[in-house]
């Protein structure tokens, strides 16, 4: 798994062995930075997953629809889909790290904004707060996801990237756990409490509900940065690729010839905004369906986000047996038997069907991932990007999820999310093969 592979090539970025390659020996070279990548990986699962948080809590504090709330998905996303090629740019030219940096900084900037925004209480400024972090958690995946790949031998690629994403996993469950605790009040107002209570009583309560997102988000803050310190002083290896250029759009060196990227790119477009779906509105779905509380749904949501990295822990395990291409498709077809008990029903056997849909999600992001890059030698960055580019499917099909939740019920909205999972099956069972 930690062995030396040929193209790209990870070397020590360190002036007095210039682009010397790692060799098998160097395993502890390759150990401590694939450590620091996983914290990353830790730190961009608890941030993405207090999203599912600020959805219920922000939809009471600043009295929106399920659509409106649904822009807390989409200011979020759309900062990836903005960030992706420019991160790629600024890594072909200045390297990993320095990405890596700037984007931890970006990240600790909107982190920091949310003290602002909550005292104002006005919703743009927190989706403002929220695309500014996704930003820098652009500039983080997009360096992080491809830099764990090479960080061995070419066979491990899906198995490191898996192990790595189950950090990913435990900072989503963590995320939703402390952010459960520490946000929602579990204080909810009905229309005729409303009408009780003055329009100063009215203003106070709800200002109270947002400023509890200030503690969390500073904390969040000053953690980063300290992140970003330490790298900074830390010595990492450098991919080095072949400086060819790459053209997007026409001639020989297009990359859009890869056919498996493409699929991929669509594949991943599809998945992260069936996963974000599911997630998102998990809380929404268990009050309306089950009755359940904010606070004991946020609870759930954690446990099912820890089903979460415990899948991601099995299925690279799995892998060493099973080809990743066809777990893959194993699982998404376990996904739309378990979406479909989710729209058909509700109440406690859809809250179990919706912890395993996060059991078989779990594998999915870095094995689309790996799978698209794969052969893409000196055009990985450009393919990574393109990729992180496809997350942008968080921004779209959560409102598409809201409207329908709005003009009928979040029980039948999730056919969204089951019908993402079809590309997916696609993706796995042929999309992903390599094509000359």
């Amino acid at each position: 798994m930690w062995k030396e592979q040929n193209a790209p090539t990870a070397v020590v970025s360190d002036n007095s062995r210039p682009n010397k390659a790692l060799s098998e020996s160097s395993t502890n070279t390759y150990l401590v930075p694939f450590i620091l990548m996983t914290t990353l990986f830790f730190m961009w699962g608890f941030a993405h997953n207090l999203n599912p948080i600020l959805i219920p809590h922000l939809k009471k504090a600043c009295q929106l629809t399920d659509f409106q709330s649904a822009m807390i998905d989409s200011a979020f996303f759309v900062g990836y889909f903005a960030m992706a090629i420019p991160a790629g740019i600024v890594m072909k030219k200045y390297g990993y790290k320095a990405g890596i940096i700037g984007g931890l900084i970006l990240f600790a900037i909107g982190a920091f904004l949310f003290v602002p925004a909550a005292n104002v209480r006005i919703f743009g400024f927190f989706l403002t707060a929220l695309f500014i972090i996704a930003s820098g958690l652009t500039f983080l995946e997009t360096a992080a996801n491809p830099y764990v790949t090479v960080l061995g031998e070419k066979e491990g690629a899906s198995q490191r990237i898996n192990l790595a994403q189950s950090f990913n996993g435990l900072g989503a469950s963590m995320g939703a756990l402390i952010g459960g605790r520490l946000i929602l009040s579990g204080k909810n107002l009905t229309e005729a409490e409303k009408t009780t209570m003055s329009p100063d009583q009215l203003n106070t309560f709800l200002t109270e509900e947002a400023s509890s997102v200030k503690l969390p988000y500073i904390v969040i803050g000053f953690i980063v940065l300290s992140i970003a310190i330490i790298l900074y002083r830390t010595r990492l290896p450098e991919i080095k690729e072949d400086n060819h250029e790459i053209d997007l759009s026409s001639g020989n060196k297009s990359i859009w010839r890869h056919k498996h990227l493409m699929w991929g790119v669509l594949a991943q477009f599809f998945y992260v905004g069936g996963q974000v779906c599911v997630s998102s509105f998990f809380i929404r779905y268990l009050y309306q369906t089950a009755h359940i509380e904010e606070q004991k749904a946020s609870d759930y949501l954690s446990a099912a986000l820890l089903v979460f990295m415990v899948g991601r822990f099995v299925g690279t395990f799995l892998m060493k047996y099973i080809a990743p291409q066809r777990l893959l498709t194993i699982y998404a077809v376990m996904n739309l038997i378990l979406l479909t008990v989710v729209v058909s029903y509700g109440g406690m056997i859809s809250l179990f069907a919706l912890i395993g849909v996060e059991f078989f999600m779990s594998i999915m992001f870095p094995t689309i991932f790996s799978l698209s890059i794969q052969s893409l030698k000196e055009e990985t960055k450009m393919g990574s990007s393109l990729l992180i580019m496809s997350i942008v499917g968080g921004a779209i099909f959560p409102l598409i999820m809201g409207h329908i939740s709005d003009i009928s019920s979040i029980q039948t909205a999730y056919i969204v999310p089951l019908l993402c999972f079809i590309v997916i099956f696609y993706f796995g069972w042929k999309g992903h093969k390599v094509r000359a």
